[in-house]
């Protein structure tokens, strides 16, 4: 066996330490791991690509985790995925981690857009490759963006609101104002509502969680009885919503738009009159696209700085 050399390298480190030798012990077990893992992996990378995704508490990026998984898989190349939980601090110690292991390439889904820039910046410095998928980092610049076109999509559900209203209404928002790509669907809606000047946006609220997402419409709902629709920059803000509708007992008047569109939300669509639509966003081309844009650039092959993936519109079952 190719590894079993290695093997017995770190298993005779093992027995050599003393008391001034510790640490040059553990280091060179650590190195001896990681040529194990190396060796072992039979890739034709050694280091290949570290990931830092937002979340896994969401099924758009446990769906993206698992086309980027799958890809690596299918194109033989290491792949490490981190979970920042949504916590800028985790995301840039994960960073930094994957700056020490030395990857190639890094794949991240910034937690907050501006934030994650000094983070960027240390693993460019130190020669390591960076492309974004999903959310964009803002203010500097990575080697290429792989996302939904959020300000299409945006503009998408906007013409949505306004074909369900009648052209006529007042609408309330649910934002998550730290991330670029939500940032761009709002700004996509509300450029679309500007053709339809008698839909109004009245009111505009964070709500990132769903638990959040679900105060926020109840608070709207409250001050502003007059709502006839809602706008939720992700699945879980749309949801929560509908559930603030019903529990207001406005079930007869309040329209209901998502966005994300993955099967929770689809169904809501079929089975729930509140929600009316949703943009649905396509996380498995997403992670693929990240995944092939990594190996491209590790083949030193030049790669687009921005590949826009077109959103679709889901308003029940064809």
């Amino acid at each position: 066996h190719p590894c079993a050399g290695i093997h017995n390298f770190s298993r005779a480190f093992l027995k050599i330490h003393t008391k001034g030798n510790i640490m040059k012990s553990l280091k060179l077990k650590s190195l001896a791991a990681a040529t194990l893992f190396a060796c072992c992996a039979g890739s034709a990378w050694a280091d290949g690509i570290g990931a830092s995704l937002l979340t896994q508490q969401h099924p758009f990026y446990i769906e993206l985790a698992d086309a980027m998984k799958a890809e690596a898989k299918a194109q033989n190349v290491p792949l490490e995925v981190a979970i920042a939980n949504q916590d800028l601090s985790k995301q840039l110690a994960d960073i930094e981690d994957m700056i020490v292991k030395d990857v190639n390439v890094l794949v991240i889904s910034p937690v907050d857009s501006k934030g994650v820039l000094p983070a960027i910046k240390k693993a460019q410095d130190a020669g390591i490759k960076v492309i974004t998928v999903d959310i964009p980092a803002e203010g500097i610049e990575v080697l290429s963006y792989v996302g939904t076109d959020n300000y299409k999509g945006g503009e998408k559900a906007g013409e949505l609101m306004a074909k369900v209203l009648n052209n006529k209404g007042e609408v309330a928002i649910i934002n998550y104002p730290t991330v670029q790509s939500v940032v761009s669907r709002i700004d996509g809606f509300k450029k679309a509502l500007e053709s339809h000047p008698d839909v109004k946006i009245i009111a505009e609220q964070t709500g990132i969680t769903r638990a959040e997402a679900l105060a926020a419409a109840q608070n709207m709902l409250q001050a502003n009885p007059d709502i006839d629709g809602i706008f939720g920059f992700g699945d879980d803000a749309a949801l929560a919503a509908a559930v603030a509708v019903k529990s207001a007992n406005m079930q007869d008047k309040v329209k209901v738009i998502g966005f994300d569109g993955m099967k929770e939300a689809r169904d809501a669509v079929d089975s729930d009159p509140v929600m009316v639509g949703v943009i649905r966003q396509f996380p498995d081309q997403m992670g693929k696209q990240a995944i092939d844009t990594a190996v491209a650039v590790m083949k030193g092959e030049k790669v687009p700085a921005e590949q826009p993936i077109e959103p679709g519109v889901y308003t029940g079952k064809e």
